[in-house]
């Protein structure tokens, strides 16, 4: 009976210890949002369609120099075959990123989304 009591201490003091580190770092996350969305006409001498958006950034929340990984989930539709979603992944870095992803003719964007952005550290 002692050995487990004693056990279950030891656990929930290491426990509280690993934990102490990450209470003591606050993080944030920046605003990010799609602007200036196009997907271009088909090159010919490519086949290929090229998605582009401005994506902002705002990091008033974050440290100064903040930049980090976010993905777009992308809902692609093509001629003949069924609908797939699949991500790329990008870096946010203020005031904007501008991102690009090929497609070929016969596909185009049904949806998108930002998605796991990564968290920077607070300003304050």
């Amino acid at each position: 009976m002692y050995r487990s009591c004693l056990a279950g201490f030891l656990g929930g003091v290491i426990g509280v210890v690993s934990m102490t580190p990450a209470v003591g770092r606050q993080e944030c996350g920046p605003t990010l949002a799609f602007k200036e969305v196009h997907l271009s006409e088909m090159q010919p001498a490519t086949l290929e369609r090229k998605w582009t958006a401005v994506v902002s950034v705002d990091t008033a929340r974050c440290v100064p120099n903040s930049k980090g990984q976010f993905e777009i989930v992308f809902s692609r539709l093509k001629e003949v075959g069924p609908e797939v979603e699949f991500r790329k992944r990008f870096t946010w870095l203020p005031p904007s990123v501008k991102v690009e992803v090929d497609f070929w003719a016969d596909e185009a964007v049904a949806r998108y989304r930002i998605d796991n952005i990564a968290p920077c550290r607070c300003s304050s």
